[in-house]
């Protein structure tokens, strides 16, 4: 068992945090708003601190998951940041969804001090947080990977390094790439359906067990037809993520039509009111068409 903190207590990170616990290991938390951390060490019977420093201090692993870049430079950067209280040879690792570039700025700075820095965004929504079953697709050195993986199992089902520093970010843009266009091909493909008088969830009994089949189409063709999307993972999160995508596709020279355009699809979902909503609300965009 070992001494971990946990940095970012949303609605990923509170969950995580708590697998933590339950599996034994001494967790101090720390969130922007303290309140939340105070909920959680009440909750879940650890400790909870009042700076990223303070929390991280004589931590053998420190977890964040927060915001965007600015958001992980800020708990690890800084007098009151996690680097200025982390010991030599501790390790951070960065559940966060963020570019490549604030990775690898990150693992250069953890260099100097003797931190170990691992990416390891997350794949899963708030259920694969709350129910311990993430994929997480890391990068950064094989010692300090090898060392974190048993504490990241504590709330992943598939745990993997990719390669060096920043792979483990470039492999979630591949995963966020993917859903973008697999959830509106889906979106069409159910609009099609209702606008042809076929009632989607029996078309989807049929095709979803084939060629077509998708975990958005088994969990969430329900939910689009009933008109739900206040759940799951926000348009504003999903933009955040695609524009990352976009930037480093400019920089790589990697061609993405499909995901450009299904990033505008989300802006008039954020038109529409709903930057909150589920990204399966691609759907709802579409019956807003007419």
């Amino acid at each position: 068992m070992a001494k971990v903190t946990f940095l970012g207590l949303g609605v990923m990170g509170y969950p995580m945090a708590g697998h933590l616990q339950k599996a034994g290991h001494a967790v101090t938390v720390y969130n922007r708003t303290t309140a939340k951390a105070q909920k959680w060490a009440k909750e879940h019977g650890g400790a909870f601190a009042a700076t990223p420093r303070e929390a991280a201090e004589g931590a053998d692993f420190v977890m964040a998951c927060v915001g965007n870049d600015d958001d992980l430079r800020g708990v690890c950067l800084g007098a009151d940041g996690a680097f200025a209280g982390m010991r030599d040879g501790a390790i951070f690792v960065d559940h966060t969804t963020v570019s490549a570039k604030v990775t690898r700025e990150l693992y250069a700075a953890g260099q100097e001090i003797g931190v170990a820095f691992v990416d390891a965004p997350v794949s899963g929504g708030q259920a694969g947080a709350e129910n311990g079953v993430l994929s997480i697709m890391c990068g950064g050195d094989a010692a300090a990977y090898d060392a974190a993986e048993p504490i990241m199992q504590a709330y992943g089902r598939t745990v993997k390094r990719l390669g060096d520093s920043g792979a483990g970010q470039l492999t979630k843009m591949v995963n966020q790439i993917c859903i973008a266009g697999l959830v509106q091909g889906l979106s069409e493909g159910l609009h099609f359906a209702e606008k042809a008088g076929l009632d989607i969830r029996e078309v989807v009994d049929v095709i979803q067990g084939g060629a077509a089949g998708s975990w958005q189409m088994v969990n969430r063709h329900g939910t689009m037809a009933d008109d739900a999307f206040n759940h799951g993972f926000a348009v504003d999160w999903m933009r955040k993520d695609l524009g990352i995508c976009l930037d480093t596709a400019d920089e790589t020279g990697a061609s993405l039509p499909v995901t450009a355009l299904v990033d505008q699809f989300y802006k008039d979902v954020q038109k529409m009111g709903g930057g909150r909503w589920d990204t399966s609300s691609l759907f709802k965009r579409l019956q807003a068409l007419g």
